[in-house]
């Protein structure tokens, strides 16, 4: 009993040295393979590796290419209101106009990305990718 649990404590820490390796928590070698480690009940460390777990296969990548093309018009319209010296609410205006159309491209993204990739993450295993997606939307909302 106390051999497997030390058998235990040394896989972990060893999974431990490897997380802090490169890419922050996660090890990636150069295939873009994830190592993967299973501690078996009776301590047996089983390590094997998945290449990139999930796909980033996307329905609508014409239509957030064509909105951010929009969007990039849009702010070069403010852009040139400004250089003109045009009046500042109808500036500003534009501009959250522009902040709407950045917004409604990233939720269209972010709705593409839970239906494919996380979808695809979590039949593969890849519990990882729902913390980066948390991460991501956090960082989207502020």
């Amino acid at each position: 009993m106390q051999e497997n649990v030390r058998k235990a404590s040394e896989a972990k820490q060893q999974m431990e040295a490897r997380e802090n390796i490169a890419y922050g928590n996660q090890t990636v070698d150069t295939a873009g393979a994830v190592p993967h480690e299973h501690i078996l009940e009776d301590g047996t460390v089983v390590s094997h590796t998945h290449p990139h777990s999930h796909t980033h296969t996307h329905q609508n990548t014409k239509a957030v290419i064509n909105r951010l093309s929009r969007a990039i018009g849009h702010l070069e319209k403010v852009r040139s209101m400004v250089e003109n010296g045009e009046d500042c609410s109808e500036v500003l205006i534009q501009l959250s106009a522009v902040k709407a159309a950045i917004n409604n491209t990233g939720k269209l993204i972010l709705k593409d990305h839970i239906e494919h990739c996380i979808v695809d993450a979590i039949a593969c295993g890849d519990l990882e990718a729902v913390e980066d997606l948390t991460k991501a939307i956090d960082q989207f909302v502020k």
